[in-house]
């Protein structure tokens, strides 16, 4: 069973006799492993700080990257974060990675939308996710549900 799970002899062995004591409810999770270093105040504090663009804190371009988000967290509040680290923290906050569009040769020059100009930021940064895409339909054209083991995973 443990090779199946991908875990450890151990585990399997631990687990079992956790479920032996105190049955399905000794299995569930107990919650994360350790508080957030960064408390709600101070991630407000860097929300603010990050609004003041790179520029502002000594880089030349106007690029936040999780590598100068993690030297800024690190000038202003004395922690030390990995970049997963640091990209777990935005995410977990509500933050989502912008992406440049591709341009189309063809493109409209026309001024951008009002959907456009409500992101206010740069492409290739970080910025507060508006609002959640909605999960694709997982269903075929003719509505028949899609049979590909790839369909779940996604």
């Amino acid at each position: 069973m443990a090779k199946d799970l991908r875990v450890s002899v151990r585990s399997v062995q631990r687990w079992r006799r956790t479920w032996n004591e105190g049955g399905p409810r000794a299995l569930r999770s107990q919650g994360p492993a350790s508080l957030p270093r960064l408390s709600q105040k101070q991630f407000t504090q860097l929300e603010a700080d990050l609004a003041k663009g790179p520029a502002a804190h000594g880089w030349e371009d106007q690029r936040w990257t999780l590598a100068r988000i993690k030297t800024l967290i690190g000038r202003r509040f004395h922690l030390a974060y990995t970049i997963q680290g640091v990209r777990k923290l935005l995410v977990r906050n509500g933050w989502s990675w912008q992406v440049p569009a591709r341009r189309a040769m063809e493109r409209d020059r026309r001024p951008p939308t009002a959907c456009a100009e409500a992101h206010e930021c740069a492409p290739g940064q970080w910025a507060v996710q508006a609002h959640r895409r909605p999960r694709m339909n997982r269903t075929a054209p003719a509505g028949v549900p899609l049979t590909s083991d790839r369909a779940g995973a996604r």
